[in-house]
């Protein structure tokens, strides 16, 4: 009798211990609601659009997943890639990558650019990233009525110079004028065609648990860049300027090294967070990341602490996300700091398996947070 009693307290002591292990731990509770939010499909809440729809974070995200992508849905967007990889007859396996962005940054000329270089080094980089090499773009010009044609020029010199850097030509274009007053002086819409000489070498599907993550360079610099000139921030930074640059010569370095590299994107609105959050969403796994490893200046940090943002979603115009076999992640460093582009490369963390689609940081404090996608539009018109 007394051990048909004792089973059943055996029994429920050990539920009773499981329930309270899983009210001990609230963080995974949270966790778990978290992951089974993301799990629905996402639905636009505005009747209108707003600024934070074009900042590259989660309201972009939902616009283009809810909107775009649903109506206009077929297998090449639904992959929601910087680019889409064609597969055209006679080229023996080997695919075209397209690309398309636009550039509406203010303003236009800053330390380190101008809107013409952010036209090209933006687009290629889309191309390059997917393991295209890029050879050539169409290029289109909104112009407003009044607008300096001298300006203009420069403009377009610019693109001349960074086309021509990037190993690429612009073959063919449009341009629209609008009224004055309908355009902030001059906006820019890029197209680029590459070569993927290795189709089927990058991609979400080969993103495994074990995986490390690689930047090729400090983070944050265009962004910050960019409001200085602006005047929108009180800050000093003379040495401060924008990153941007074609990134293919680092990329054909590494995959024409034989570099296990399992994907790649850059970082560009919002910022490295919204890049990581796109991998572990999308890969179903999870991104831990050292707050301590992150490259990241001075100057920017001090703009970082001004908004009150982190400077992981402060956007970027030539730093790329890399998740590397672990293998090759040292000589994959080795190579980036080998070249201009990366010379301030560092790695930052790992892919893990669970919790699934999740990004965290371990702080200098030894405690662990959640990275979400970016909220909102702390640093508008950056490209």
């Amino acid at each position: 009798m007394g051990e048909e009693e004792a089973a059943p307290r055996s029994g429920t002591g050990a539920a009773i211990r499981a329930a309270t292990a899983r009210i001990a731990d609230p963080e995974q509770r949270v966790l778990a609601r978290i992951a089974e939010m993301r799990k629905r499909k996402p639905s636009l809440r505005e009747s209108t659009i707003t600024m934070s729809h074009g900042a590259g974070g989660k309201s972009s995200h939902t616009l283009v997943t809810a909107l775009f992508a649903d109506v206009l849905s077929n297998p090449l967007l639904d992959q929601l890639g910087d680019n889409a990889q064609l597969t055209v007859p006679g080229l023996d396996g080997a695919r075209l990558a397209m690309s398309t962005d636009s550039f509406v940054v203010s303003p236009l000329f800053f330390p380190g650019g101008d809107i013409g270089e952010l036209a090209v080094n933006g687009t290629v980089n889309d191309l390059a990233v997917g393991g295209a090499q890029p050879l050539c773009l169409s290029a289109a010009f909104i112009l407003e009525e009044g607008l300096d044609i001298g300006l203009l020029r420069r403009v377009v010199e610019s693109m001349r110079a960074a086309a021509d850097r990037a190993g690429v030509s612009v073959v063919t274009g449009d341009t629209k004028v609008v009224p004055r007053g309908k355009a902030d002086q001059l906006f820019i819409t890029t197209t680029g065609v590459g070569l993927v000489r290795e189709p089927q070498r990058l991609g979400f599907g080969r993103i495994r648990p074990g995986d490390v993550v690689l930047l090729n360079g400090a983070i944050g610099d265009h962004g910050s860049t960019v409001m200085l000139a602006r005047g929108d921030v009180d800050l000093e930074a003379e040495s401060l300027r924008s990153d941007t640059q074609p990134l293919w010569r680092l990329v054909s370095t590494l995959l024409d090294a034989g570099i296990d590299v399992h994907f790649m994107r850059d970082a560009t609105r919002g910022g490295v967070a919204t890049v990581l959050n796109e991998i572990a969403q999308q890969a179903g796994l999870a991104v831990a990341i050292d707050e301590d490893s992150l490259p990241v200046h001075d100057q920017v940090r001090g703009v970082a602490e001004i908004l009150g943002i982190e400077p992981l979603y402060i956007a970027n115009e030539g730093v790329l996300v890399a998740i590397v076999a672990k293998g090759d992640a040292e000589r994959a460093l080795e190579l980036m700091r080998s070249l201009p582009e990366g010379a301030e490369a560092a790695r930052i963390g790992e892919v893990r398996e669970e919790p699934e689609g999740m990004v965290f940081i371990r702080t200098g404090f030894g405690g662990t947070r959640v990275v979400d996608m970016l909220i909102g539009d702390p640093l508008p018109r950056i490209c």
